[in-house]
């Protein structure tokens, strides 16, 4: 979740403002995403969850793909509910179109 809306926090859209490309809308947009996942966490992976970021928008696909990283925080804090350390890092990449 956190690699999706980083993916689109910091971008703007200008061409689906009101009014930029007659009659198309946020509302419109076709997005499909791809996510670099380490192979033994895709089985894990809540794509419901992944798509409740997007505010706007008719997903039309979410594929997952191996990559990503497993690598350590340096942090074990067991009263948290952490078994290891691990660190894990997904990568997103959001195609938009209308």
């Amino acid at each position: 979740m956190r690699a999706c809306r980083d993916a689109i926090s910091s971008n703007s859209i200008p061409a689906f403002r009101r009014g930029s490309i007659p009659g198309v809308s946020f509302e419109q947009m076709k997005l499909q995403i791809k996510l670099g996942v380490p192979r033994s966490l895709q089985q894990s992976l809540d794509i419901e969850k992944v798509k409740s970021v997007f505010p706007y928008g008719k997903i039309l696909d979410v594929e997952v793909v191996d990559g990503g990283l497993i690598c350590s925080s340096g942090v074990h804090v067991e009263e948290m509910g952490d078994k290891n350390d691990d660190c894990y890092i997904v990568n997103a990449a959001v195609y938009v179109g209308y």
